[in-house]
């Protein structure tokens, strides 16, 4: 904005939006960082997902969160449709989250993949890990692009379609990345390779949970359900004596992420954590 009497704007732009907790932890953090902020919610539908978008550019906002079907409705087949630019995590999830203003027109970043990254570091070293990926959907593909540039030593990828899984592998074996790349079967339970030392799990909106076989005490276990905890995999992960990474710490990382993308400030990831439970509890 150019008017410093103007309140700067950030918006989630969901279907639905009813139950996602962005504005509840984006107006904690903009209180604690002493912003003159607000933060809006609106649920819209994926066929006027142009003219909300085109709405928070003409009225300067200083961006958007995407949930849902809008995040891959931002892009098509990897090239930015309704926005300005992309970043190459966007391009290659075909997704965005996160919708930034910038001169120049709108910019989509999509940071899940980098928020589970951020919470698997705080819990293993990705320097030569083995990583099984358990959904090839937007979430799953960013998570591997992310990865891979991080140098994890292979990414073995399974999801319910073996269709989707193919396709990220011939993606993944596209990069220039040492990591090997490796398709899982889709069988159920999915059979965890005793190589692995890492496994992230992100499923579609109306899945069932994944069920494995092979957990052990010595794997890191990530799941992205933003559900009250324990989740399904969550459970499964702490009952084989896993290292559990639960949805609210990768949720977490992630609004960590947009937080400081738009408004360059860091926020204290400890009291995101306590609005999450919070909000999920109330």
């Amino acid at each position: 904005m150019t008017s410093p009497a103007l309140q700067d704007i950030v918006a989630l732009l969901g279907c639905p939006a009813a139950g996602n907790p962005a504005q509840y932890l984006f107006e904690r953090a903009i209180s604690a960082a002493g912003l003159d902020w607000r933060f809006l919610t609106f649920d819209v539908l994926p066929e006027r997902l142009a003219q909300a978008l085109g709405g928070i550019d003409a009225m300067g906002f200083r961006g958007c969160l995407l949930s849902g079907a809008l995040q891959e409705g931002a892009m098509g087949k990897g090239q930015s449709v309704l926005l300005a630019h992309a970043s190459p995590a966007a391009r290659f999830a075909g997704a965005a989250s996160l919708v930034e203003h910038q001169t120049g027109g709108l910019f989509g970043h999509m940071t899940d993949g980098r928020g589970i990254v951020e919470a698997l570091r705080s819990h293993a070293d990705l320097a030569a890990a083995r990583v099984v990926i358990a959904g090839a959907g937007p979430t799953g593909r960013a998570t591997a692009l992310e990865l891979a540039l991080a140098g994890v030593a292979e990414i073995l990828v399974t999801d319910r379609s073996p269709e989707l899984a193919t396709v990220l592998v011939e993606r993944l074996r596209e990069l220039d990345t040492s990591a090997e790349i490796t398709l899982l079967t889709c069988e159920t339970p999915i059979e965890i390779p005793e190589r692995a030392g890492i496994v992230v799990v992100s499923r579609g909106r109306d899945e069932s949970p994944a069920m494995f076989s092979g957990l052990r005490a010595d794997l890191v276990l990530a799941d992205t359900d933003l559900v009250e905890q324990p989740s399904v995999v969550v459970a499964a992960g702490q009952k084989a004596g896993c290292c559990v990474i639960d949805g609210l710490e990768v949720h977490v990382a992630k609004i960590a992420i947009d937080f400081q993308v738009l408004t360059g400030t860091a926020p204290d990831t400890d009291m995101l954590r306590e609005a999450l439970e919070e909000f999920l509890s109330g």
